[in-house]
């Protein structure tokens, strides 16, 4: 079963003509694939300074940094022991 009018790969295969799908937009695809990447590590960069100074601003002050350390020890599940 053949998906294309090729019998041979044994030939010039700019006599063929295409051999798959959307030739000639490689450059397009490069360029839009970098803009996606670089605006995805500018929105995450963005997003994780957000959250660290949220975070930062919850443990400032005279003993927040203490009392949020105790409140997590005692959050977390106890061990089983067997």
């Amino acid at each position: 079963m053949s998906m294309t009018n090729v019998e041979s790969w044994s030939v010039d295969l700019s006599t063929i003509g295409p051999i798959y799908p959307m030739v000639g937009s490689e450059g397009v695809l490069l360029i839009l694939g970098l803009i996606f990447w670089l605006g995805w590590h500018i929105w995450q960069i963005r997003f994780e300074n957000r959250t660290f100074d949220a975070e930062t601003k919850m443990v400032e002050g005279p003993g927040q940094l203490e009392k949020m350390m105790r409140e997590s020890i005692f959050a977390e599940e106890p061990e089983v022991r067997r």
